[in-house]
């Protein structure tokens, strides 16, 4: 009864002190359109994406933008055409100018999504934007995407103005997974609490308006050359140099890339999860400890007190449980899922735990932060460059 009471107090802490994570209403910012729409360039790293390019590159060409804008697309050393079939979808489309790069491989302590953005940024200088969208090559925009991010940017004054993506939900597993993958990371970084002043700071990388200026300014990429999470450090690096950032939910930015099984859903959370953690293994003793405490004891602790005749265990429990559902079901309804799917947040929290220690085990095996073909050291294993 004693744990189930610690989770319960946690659960009541976590809905009314944890900056409201739970809500979603954070959207895109009042925003009135400037009189002059400022210049932009949109830079798009890309390894291997052949088979999302077609549904979402098109998209990003034929923004209704009123200013002047372009693409960059950074072919990250892929084996499938990638570069090419962008040239062929540009000239079947039309639209903004496309510009497609090729950075070579990854210098030591670079990640080569890093390195690509690196590259693009390079090349769009030439044409002296103000802004940048960087933007995954999974990600489709609605026409008004860009002009939507500039309007929020320069009526806020904000330096990055970043949407998390609705992530594809179409098989049994995505169900599952992806609602509670935004959740937890709302849990982890409360959108309200990153627009305003403080140390919490994060963007999501599928879409990153960043003022040029800023960007020079704290050195991005180079400063966050290493970091696997690159988004959150992006966000770090901008108010670490005294910019605004703003980060919330879309709802005309989608993920068009598919997790149909668990072990691909189970790669995507796993390459970075010990990362996240600092490859730290008292974080993550704490973090196995703490998902354990909010998310399994109050279910637990209902069975085994119904079983074991503790009315008490299983009541306060219960009420952990319930508050715990309560506090899913807007993420279920953001994404259109059932609702009957919130009671079951203990068993996802389960398969999160054991990603969580899988992403350890991987790393201490010479194998964690593996994409695509790289493996990234972690990063006091990196040589200092001074």
């Amino acid at each position: 009864m004693w744990t189930a009471a610690g989770s319960l107090l946690a659960w009541v802490w976590l809905l009314l002190c944890q900056g409201f994570f739970w809500r979603t209403d954070v959207r895109l910012p009042t925003r009135t359109e400037p009189d002059v729409w400022p210049s932009v360039c949109v830079v798009v790293p890309a390894r291997d994406e052949a088979a999302v390019l077609p549904a979402a590159l098109p998209s990003l060409l034929l923004q209704d933008y009123p200013g002047r804008a372009e693409v960059f697309l950074v072919d990250d050393g892929s084996s499938d055409g990638t570069g090419d079939l962008a040239r062929e979808l540009a000239g079947r489309h039309g639209g903004l100018p496309l510009t497609v790069g090729s950075p070579g491989e990854p210098p030591a302590g670079w990640t080569g999504k890093l390195w690509a953005v690196r590259h693009g940024i390079g090349l769009a200088r030439a044409r002296d934007p103000e802004y940048l969208l960087l933007t995954d090559a999974d990600i489709a925009h609605a026409p008004d995407s860009l002009r939507e991010l500039v309007a929020a940017a320069r009526s806020g004054g904000y330096d990055v103005v970043s949407q998390m993506a609705r992530l594809r939900v179409d098989s049994v597993w995505e169900r599952f997974v992806v609602p509670a993958f935004v959740y937890f990371f709302a849990q982890l970084y409360p959108f309200r609490r990153i627009a305003v002043a403080g140390r919490t700071a994060a963007a999501a990388g599928g879409c990153v308006l960043l003022r040029a200026e800023t960007a020079e300014r704290c050195r991005i990429p180079d400063a966050i050359r290493h970091a696997v999470i690159d988004d959150v450090a992006l966000a770090r690096a901008v108010k670490r140099g005294g910019g605004r950032v703003w980060l919330g939910l879309a709802e005309r930015v989608d993920s068009v890339r598919p997790y149909p099984r668990l072990h691909d859903l189970w790669r995507m959370v796993s390459r970075s999860a010990y990362a996240q953690l600092r490859h730290s293994p008292l974080l993550l003793a704490g973090t196995v400890a703490g998902l354990a405490l909010v998310y399994l004891v109050p279910p637990v602790s209902v069975l085994t007190g119904l079983a074991a005749g503790s009315t008490s265990a299983a009541v306060v429990g219960g009420l952990a449980w319930l508050v715990m559902t309560g506090t899913y079901v807007p993420m279920l309804r953001y994404y259109r899922q059932p609702l009957w799917l919130a009671p079951l947040l203990p068993f996802t929290a389960f398969l999160y735990l054991l990603m969580t220690v899988d992403s350890a085990v991987q790393h201490y095996r010479g194998r964690g932060a593996a994409w695509k073909g790289r493996t990234y050291a972690r990063p006091d294993a990196l040589p200092d460059e001074g």
